[in-house]
């Protein structure tokens, strides 16, 4: 093991391990009535690229598309401290970022859809102690998708600690901690390609300020997805975030993301000399209102510049630029190596049910041809649910 995981992966057995054995002792004092909780959302898209550049300084054709996703879940509470669900999805089964689907690009003439299954998981929670087992939601603290697309969801194990401090500064404090096997190569768990994380997230100050600083390894992933490369490189991300709520009413939040992969340089050699350097990114943010409950608004402003090697691209957004993998075999996005902008508008009809307009724009900061990529997109989605 690597001198990253051991601290890391010994942290997470043990937090884990108090989680069941707390759990199983408290299971027979208190049962809670068991339940059955079902969920679904649906979102119609109207998206339009225009103005991207390709590596060879020719413009991919202008492109408007009408697209879908539906997803069902359902969770049951065993009793007071268990519970297991699962959720399934429309989308691409070898895409795993990408569960929306093209009217009319299915495939065939009104062909049938592919659905997967994107969760299932079992869950433990005792007082400031949980836990899951399984295919999840990512779980760390985050405020966008720069780093991890939201249709990503890690398999393996997670545990969390929260605990409140009587405080006039500082309200609560969580330590969080994960093992996600990203390929299992038949061997033993130090030969996996996994994602190991840990992550402190404190609040201050009435939850005005939160802060969450992790670390987050990458052993051995491959450089392009779904098996088209051979290349395995390793990633090591400090994430530095925080936001900080400057008004009440109207709801107006800052928030910053800082990440320096210290494993970047290992990543080139000396062929690749403008590579050397390009292993940190910064995000900002700013959001106003919220989508809580009818007629409620908001409005989001993003700016990003991630270089190269600053997370791993095929897991993070694919939202900005019609960048991928498609030329190498992979479905993959590659979108790292870009600075740009998102401005957000929505509106709530009601309850879970938004009207949400993003405008996007952004260039590449290293040509990887001989011309620097770009793209402008717009989405306008719809989304219901329950």
């Amino acid at each position: 093991m690597s001198f990253y995981q051991k601290p890391i992966l010994i942290f997470l057995c043990c937090l884990l391990f108090n989680v069941f054995q707390t759990s199983v002792l408290q299971a027979q004092d208190s049962l809670a009535q068991k339940k059955l909780t079902i969920t679904g959302d649906f979102r119609f898209r109207i998206e339009h690229d225009w103005h991207s550049r390709r590596p060879n300084g020719t413009f991919r054709d202008d492109r408007s598309r009408l697209r879908f996703r539906n997803r069902f879940g359902a969770t049951y509470q065993y009793n007071k401290w268990a519970s297991f669900g699962l959720r399934i999805r429309t989308g691409n089964l070898n895409d795993q970022q990408g569960p929306h689907l093209t009217l009319g690009g299915n495939g065939g003439e009104f062909s049938t859809l592919q659905i997967g299954l994107e969760k299932a998981y079992f869950k433990a929670k005792h007082k400031g102690l949980s836990g899951w087992l399984g295919k999840n939601t990512f779980p760390f603290e985050k405020q966008n998708e720069l780093f991890w697309n939201d249709n990503v969801f890690p398999e393996g194990a997670f545990v969390k600690w929260n605990f409140p401090i009587a405080s006039n500064w500082i309200n609560s404090v969580t330590i969080g901690a994960s093992h996600f096997i990203i390929t299992a190569n038949n061997q033993t768990f130090g030969k996996d390609n996994y994602f190991q994380g840990i992550q402190f997230v404190t609040e201050h100050w009435g939850s005005r300020l939160k802060l969450f600083p992790a670390f987050y390894y990458f052993n051995q992933v491959p450089t392009i997805p779904d098996g088209k490369s051979t290349n395995l490189v390793t990633y090591g991300i400090l994430h530095l975030g925080g936001t900080l709520k400057v008004l009440q009413q109207p709801n107006l939040v800052f928030g910053i993301d800082y990440y320096n992969n210290f494993e970047g340089k290992s990543i080139t050699d000396e062929n690749q000399k403008e590579w050397i350097n390009q292993h940190e990114g910064i995000v900002l943010g700013l959001k106003l209102g919220d989508l809580k409950k009818r007629g409620d608004w908001l409005a989001h402003l993003y700016y990003a510049h991630l270089k190269k090697y600053a997370v791993v691209d095929y897991f993070a957004q694919n939202d900005w630029a019609r960048w991928d993998y498609s030329g190498q075999g992979a479905t993959g996005s590659r979108l790292t190596n870009f600075q740009g902008v998102e401005l957000r508008l929505g509106y709530a009809f009601g309850k879970n049910f938004n009207l949400i307009l993003r405008a996007y724009s952004v260039e590449q900061l290293i040509a990887e041809g001989q011309f620097l990529e770009s793209g402008n997109r717009i989405r306008l989605d719809l989304d219901i649910g329950f």
